[in-house]
């Protein structure tokens, strides 16, 4: 399997209950590597050009609220297949369908609060990255983007 990198966030519910350094730290005993990461507090325009994928749905608004409603940790990962390492970690959206030792099934509450974010293909992950880090962020780790 090849290494790549991905994109992943510790979202406000998961950051507010102080359990981002548990969720970095199940990262990296998984065998990833985070090299890039910040803290930061999205503001309603940033969440809603990131989620602009579901504007249409009737869940945007609310999804739009929770994402600004406190400060998230955004990431890039990488390893092999990151991509579907993360995700398998991540376990499925919905937190009362993830099993426990799954990041959603320990720390999310259900298919809002679910604790984490990450990208679901190699494209998404370019895509959001971008979205997140500057190239002055990510200067020297472009290469396997």
């Amino acid at each position: 399997m090849a290494v790549e990198r991905t994109f992943a966030i510790i979202k406000p519910d998961a950051v507010a209950k102080k359990v981002a350094g548990q969720i970095i730290a199940r990262i990296e005993e998984n065998g990833l590597t985070v090299v890039a990461m910040k803290k930061m507090q999205l503001s309603e325009q940033g969440a809603q050009g990131f989620y602009a994928v579901h504007k249409e749905r009737p869940f945007f608004g609310e999804l739009v609220t929770f994402m600004t409603s406190g400060p998230v940790v955004a990431m890039i990962l990488e390893g092999e297949g990151a991509i579907k390492q993360w995700r398998d970690l991540m376990g499925p959206t919905n937190s009362n369908e993830a099993p426990a030792g799954t990041m959603r099934g320990d720390f999310g509450t259900d298919i809002e609060q679910n604790a984490t974010h990450g990208s679901d293909a190699p494209e998404t992950a370019k895509l959001e990255t971008s979205y997140f880090f500057n190239a002055n962020e990510i200067s020297g780790i472009t290469e396997a983007l």
